[in-house]
């Protein structure tokens, strides 16, 4: 006979449609237990609020030397009829050094003052509530600002200009000059009741991918050197070149990119004979002196002087690199796998919301294990969340294959992650055990976390922004691993009176890239300065003279220089990045009130004190950030209208009519199986972790799959079959998620737990 419990002769009819490209969603900002998350842009059709205030971004860059100085400039209007405020999430550089900002009304400009992040906060909202103009901008990580700017009355034209500098290291003879447009959508798994002060940015509004952005972007850049200039390209815009003379180069955004604000701009340039500006630089300030010594690097040595090595390759396969990110991952793990050495040793983690390994000791790097890797990595499905920590303790908990082999962790991912700091402590806290490499995957990475892992660990920081970069970069990725350049560097001031050098010691270099100490000194500069170290056996040495060294007033930003670098240097350090009574957090805010700089413990602030809004009141608008170029609507996730209890539950008769049931005999229950939280529970889970199947979205694969499943008397998952299927891995992808359900509330009948089976409908719609 036949008997089944009211569940179990009801369809569970979750028709989950995976609207990628076409699903607006609604952020509920009061839900205290939701996890931080983006969300899609929803236009509404009120004329009364203007909802896209940001109308340009325009950028100009000047680069003198190996100093570039960066002037943004953001125009906010108000065309729609009540007074607002404008919020918008933007990347700079993770080398910036942002030392002034202004707020320009009409003909009147207000210079910010930099005060403690929290003053600055109250300040601007007490000016906000008095009804007057104000600007705010906050560092939310490094490499990520938040601008507000309050009471746009409207008709209002306010711009808003901020200022950094950084300095170029070139590679190579090569410089190249980076200013990010876009902050992707990051993953958190955090509540927004218990996510920390700096992480509200994550819960942004993105534009659909593929649609340009909601702002006009305008970018110019000249470069003034003392030798001649060449071979200057733009691999990421159109851009109008122009050498006015030969130690001068103009650079102008074509006009057919003035929607271009959705990937990085990347300027690549050399000098005459591949000369790098190297050498001693000087600044004397009022009360403190200033020095920075770039050396150019040695000859690397030879290949059969470097021992058999270990490679952990840590690869995401989270959402937001569906498409191209995972296309170039898949091409570069290729070429990084294959261009081993035979003696070598390698193994694969690859992470989204876990974390799988290709074998549970590393693996020679033969031709069949290259095979089997490569395999490995294209079954993976592209799934929900991006545990980068978890992905990291996977990898260094792995047994090495010999106590005496050199281990190299080498990481894949877009960096969309909010869990920066606990990485770079984590690889930090490792970095006695290997090297770290990290490759950024995509248009608009995360570049302070590439940067910051590689930082920690000792290694180099890789960006990937297209697929044709892949060989190239896997190239790179050989010469530096096969060839350290220089170990056990020595710095030697001798006579001059050098103090607060950074980095306190230089680690070993493995790139072909200078050698950079910043520092203060004291008195006149004298004596000589020693650069030591070893070129595989061999030593190293270079000195530089002082006696007839100037300091110069162009140097000014050194200043700023210096104090950025050791900023970065204690943001590595601080535990906990929120509180600012860490012994190391008070260190980072005193250096950034006194000399001037953004960081996270303190903010600039510009108040207009006209007041233009008597009442206050106000409409907050957050400013839609575009899609990276080439990350896909996954990143932001899938939306799916919220059932009704009546769609769940179909008749015996229409079961039958749907799908054939295979004749197993179940207990008649009293208490129906429950999924954890209820229905809403299992909704959710499903939506969180199914993803729509690259075949299948490429073949336009649509319908409905049916699974079925038994709930055992410990309430887990077994028994997972695909009783209909319509191609394309969507039968696959059901079943994956499904066995990944966590234990269910068994059914009972009188009082104790049965089994009982599940059909579940999953339905796929473009």
């Amino acid at each position: 006979m036949k008997t089944q419990s009211f569940w179990s002769k009801s369809l569970l009819l979750l028709c989950l449609s995976l609207f990628g490209m076409g699903t607006l969603r609604a952020q509920d900002d009061s839900d205290a237990d939701k996890t931080l998350s983006p969300y899609f842009v929803v236009i509404s059709e009120h004329p009364e609020t203007d909802q896209l205030p940001l109308k340009e971004t325009a950028v100009r860059t000047s680069i003198s030397g190996s100093i570039a100085d960066v002037t943004v400039r953001q125009v906010y209007v108000n065309s729609g009829k009540n007074p607002l405020e404008a919020i918008y999430t933007f990347p700079l550089s993770t080398r910036a050094a942002v030392y002034a900002m202004q707020m320009t009304i009409g003909t009147r400009i207000i210079r910010a003052q930099i005060e403690e992040k929290q003053k600055a906060r109250a300040d601007y909202e007490k000016a906000k509530q008095e009804g007057k103009r104000a600007s705010l901008l906050e560092q939310n990580r490094p490499n990520v600002f938040t601008m507000n700017v309050s009471n746009i009355m409207v008709g209002d034209t306010i711009v808003v200009e901020l200022r950094y500098t950084e300095l170029l290291v070139p590679e190579k003879g090569q410089y190249s000059f980076v200013y990010p447009t876009v902050v992707g959508p990051r993953y958190s798994n955090a509540t927004k009741k218990n996510a920390g002060p700096d992480d509200g940015f994550v819960s942004s509004p993105y534009t659909h991918q593929g649609e340009a952005p909601t702002y006009k972007f305008g970018y110019e850049l000249t470069i003034n050197s003392a030798v001649p200039i060449q071979d200057v390209t733009c691999t990421s815009h159109k851009m109008n070149i122009s050498n006015p003379s030969a130690k001068q180069a103009l650079l102008r955004l074509n006009p057919s990119e003035t929607q271009g604000g959705n990937r990085d701009v990347i300027v690549n340039y050399s000098l005459r004979g591949n000369a790098i500006e190297s050498g001693l630089m000087l600044y004397e300030g009022q009360d403190e002196n200033f020095f920075m010594l770039m050396v150019q690097p040695p000859k690397r040595v030879q290949k059969q002087d470097i021992p058999p090595r270990e490679y952990i390759f840590i690869v995401d396969v989270s959402g937001s690199m569906w498409g191209f990110p995972m296309e170039i991952s898949k091409k570069l793990m290729r070429n990084l796998v294959t261009n081993l050495n035979p003696g070598d040793k390698f193994n694969i983690v690859l992470f989204s919301s876990n974390a799988a390994v290709l074998s549970p000791r590393s693996i020679d790097a033969t031709a069949e294990n290259i095979d089997r890797a490569m395999d490995f990595i294209k079954g993976a499905n592209q799934w929900s969340g991006t545990e980068v920590l978890d992905a990291l303790n996977t990898a260094y908990a792995l047994p090495r294959p010999d106590e005496d082999i050199s281990r190299t962790m080498v990481i894949l991912t877009d960096g969309y992650v909010t869990v920066e700091s606990r990485c770079f402590e984590l690889i930090r806290q490792n970095s006695g055990q290997a090297n770290f490499f990290a490759f950024g995957i995509g248009s608009s990475v995360n570049r302070w976390l590439i940067e910051g892992m590689a930082f920690a660990g000792n290694g180099e920081p890789m960006i990937v922004t297209k697929e044709n970069e892949a060989a190239t970069q896997a190239e790179r990725f050989r010469q530096y691993i096969n060839t350290p350049v220089l170990t056990r560097i020595q710095f030697n001031p001798g006579s001059f009176k050098a103090y607060d050098i950074e980095p306190a010691s230089v680690p070993d270099m493995m790139a072909e890239r200078p050698i950079l100490i910043f520092g203060k000194y004291q008195g006149k500069p004298q004596g000589t300065v020693i650069l030591t170290g070893k070129v595989g056996r061999k030593p190293f040495r270079q000195s530089y003279n002082l006696s007839n060294l100037k300091a110069a007033p162009a140097n000014s930003a050194l200043r700023y220089l210096w104090a950025r670098e050791r900023i970065k240097y204690l943001s590595y350090l601080v535990k906990d990045s929120y509180n600012d009574q860490d012994p190391t957090a008070k260190q980072i805010l005193e250096l950034g009130l006194k000399y001037n700089l953004m960081t996270q413990y303190t903010s600039f602030v510009a108040i207009d004190e006209e007041v233009v809004n008597k009442d206050g009141k106000q409409t907050t608008v957050k400013q839609p950030i575009p899609m990276p170029e080439g990350v896909s609507d996954y990143a932001v996730g899938h939306s799916v209208p919220a059932l009704s209890a009546s769609a769940l539950k179909l008749s015996a008769v229409q079961v039958l009519e749907e799908v054939e049931v295979e004749e197993e005999i179940f207990t008649v229950v009293e208490e129906d199986p429950e999924f954890p939280g209820g229905i809403d529970s299992l909704y959710a889970f499903i939506r969180r972790n199914l993803h729509y199947p690259e075949k299948a979205w490429n073949d336009k694969i649509e319908g409905t799959v049916y699974v079925t499943f038994s709930i055992e008397k410990d309430g887990s998952v077994s028994n997972v079959k695909v009783l209909r299927d319509i191609g394309g891995g969507c039968g696959q992808e059901a079943v994956r998620v499904v066995k990944m359900m966590p234990k269910w509330i068994p059914g009972k009948q009188r009082g104790k737990p049965v089994r009982t089976q599940f059909n579940l409908p999953i339905k796929f719609k473009m």
